[in-house]
């Protein structure tokens, strides 16, 4: 038997580990509000203290958001997170909308930017020469569409409002680049119905010749991504359409990166190009193909169209970007155009 000596030791252990237990909980509870930063990070160097995007979408609770934020890794700990909400009366707050978050917010200011009221609309910038993937991609970060969605999208029943979508196969060349405001979670026709009307005003209704307009938008988005300078735009455009003529492969980089990251440009590692690569099959290969590619490789702004409506007829037959400055090196023949890369790349 216990005696009472013994009976008071053990109340006297179970109190003291009931206190420790109760200390580390406290202490992990408020660890668990900190940032969620790297070691060694402070709120104001941290590169995940960078402002992101963050969508609360309509019927979303106190678990889905904790569980997105804890995938963003803007929280250390979701039951913390749900803890602190709780204890504050903000479980219910919550509202749908985009907000702006990141990592160095502890998770009272996480809460307290969340049960604010959050955007209902998105401001997005398409820069020019961003691929239909790419801005996909941009879109759904934005919480405007689901991603996927505008990639998948059919646009077959849309032909009778924008004739210049009839026979072509991709949308890729017509989501004309610009700034934009979209509602959060809108429906997908609504977005493509915005960027193409913007297309049909800015593009199509300014053409005085609807003569072979494809091959000159194909030629446009090669333009957008090969080449910065307006004038140098309008030389390439002549050198191209005088490949063409000639019967010579175009023999474009940027159609290779095209074809290397399937159409998804930004952060691919594929776009640098090597000797190998100029042999992959397929038709948006011009170095193996004759001809324009199936579709355009980019959504060129209104300086390229320009461009490549208005080429510039030259002596030369080739060119390429200097490493480093980008500028475009132009050469009348092989040999100049060998002895240019050697210089100049």
């Amino acid at each position: 038997m216990i005696n009472e000596r013994g009976l008071l030791n053990l109340r006297f252990l179970i109190a003291l580990g009931g206190v420790l237990f109760l200390i580390l909980a406290t202490a992990y509870f408020f660890y668990g509000l900190e940032p969620n930063l790297a070691s060694g990070e402070s709120r104001n160097d941290s590169p995940s203290a960078a402002a992101s995007v963050f969508k609360i979408s309509k019927g979303e609770g106190l678990k889905e958001i904790g569980a997105h934020l804890s995938q963003g890794d803007f929280i250390k700990s979701i039951t913390i997170f749900k803890l602190y909400s709780l204890f504050s009366g903000n479980a219910q707050k919550f509202k749908p909308g985009i907000y702006e978050i990141n990592s160095g917010m502890s998770v009272p200011e996480i809460v307290k930017v969340l049960t604010a009221g959050g955007e209902n609309e998105v401001t997005i910038v398409i820069p020019e020469g961003t691929a239909l993937k790419d801005i996909d991609s941009v879109l759904a970060a934005s919480g405007i569409i689901e991603k996927g969605s505008l990639v998948k999208y059919s646009f077959a029943a849309l032909r009778p409002d924008y004739p210049f979508l009839n026979d072509v196969s991709s949308l890729e060349g017509f989501l004309f680049p610009d700034t934009y405001r979209f509602e959060v979670s809108s429906q997908t026709e609504t977005v493509v119905k915005t960027m193409l009307d913007n297309f049909k005003v800015k593009v199509w209704e300014g053409l005085s010749s609807k003569n072979n307009w494809y091959d000159t938008l194909i030629l446009a988005s090669f333009l957008e991504r090969e080449v910065i300078d307006f004038a140098d735009r309008q030389i390439v455009a002549g050198i191209l359409l005088k490949r063409l003529k000639l019967g010579m492969p175009l023999q474009v980089d940027a159609t290779i990166s095209y074809l290397k990251c399937n159409g998804e440009l930004k952060g691919c590692r594929g776009a640098l190009i090597t000797k190998k690569d100029l042999s992959l099959p397929s038709p948006y290969n011009t170095y193996q193909r004759l001809g324009w590619t199936p579709t355009p490789i980019s959504n060129p702004g209104e300086v390229s169209i320009s461009a490549a409506l208005n080429p510039v007829s030259s002596s030369y037959l080739y060119y390429l970007s200097a490493k480093g400055t980008q500028e475009t090196i132009f050469a009348k023949t092989l040999e100049e155009h060998n002895r240019n890369r050697a210089k100049y790349l």
